[in-house]
C-alpha cells in the first residue's frame, strides 16, 4: 500500500471522490487529513478550471487536503487519471497530519514523532510561467468563492 495526499477534485464531496471510492479502480482507504509541510501554490487553471499545485516549494500556502492509502491498482489508476507524468507527476512530499482516522488511533501518524508522513502527491513542474500570477488558494472547493466552477471530463 502507497499513501497518496489528495487536495482538489479527488477530495470527498469533490467533483471526482467518485474514483476514489470505486473498487473497480482499486482499493482507496480514508486515513485522515492534513497539509503540505511546504508551502506550495495551488491555482485554478485552464478552460476547465482544474486545481493544480504547482511544485515550486516556498511560494504560497500549506495546502489542506486528504491522505488515504492506496493499492497498486489505485495507483496506476491516479496516475492515468491525473496524466502522469506529462500533466502531472507524482512526487513524495512530507505531509503535517491533522487529524487521523487510520487503524490505531493516530497511533501510526505519531511513528513519525512530529505528526509527518511522506505522501505522493499529484503536482506539476509543466506549467505555462503565467500560471504562477494566478490566485493562491489554501485549499480547493469545486464550488468555492472562487468562482470557478470545475468541469468534468465527461463534459469537455
Amino acid at each position: 500500500m502507497a499513501r497518496v495526499f489528495v487536495y482538489g477534485t479527488l477530495k470527498k464531496g469533490q467533483p471526482n471522490y467518485k474514483h476514489m471510492i470505486n473498487t473497480a479502480k482499486g482499493l482507496a482507504k480514508f486515513q485522515g487529513r492534513g497539509h503540505t509541510v511546504e508551502k506550495y501554490p495551488l491555482v485554478i487553471a485552464g478552460k476547465y478550471n482544474i486545481p493544480y499545485m504547482l511544485n515550486i516549494p516556498g511560494t504560497g500556502h500549506h495546502i489542506a487536503g486528504e491522505i488515504y492509502s492506496v493499492d497498486e491498482q489505485m495507483l496506476q489508476f491516479l496516475d492515468e487519471f491525473e496524466g502522469c507524468p506529462d500533466m502531472y507527476q507524482r512526487t513524495l512530499m512530507r505531509i503535517q497530519v491533522v487529524e487521523w482516522e487510520g487503524k490505531g488511533g493516530a497511533g501510526e501518524a505519531r511513528a513519525a514523532a512530529d505528526g509527518v508522513l511522506e505522501c505522493f502527491v499529484y503536482s506539476t513542474a509543466t506549467f505555462p510561467p503565467e500560471w504562477v500570477g494566478l490566485p493562491y488558494h489554501d485549499s480547493y472547493d469545486s464550488s468555492g468563492k472562487h468562482g470557478l466552477a470545475y468541469v468534468l471530463r465527461e463534459s469537455r
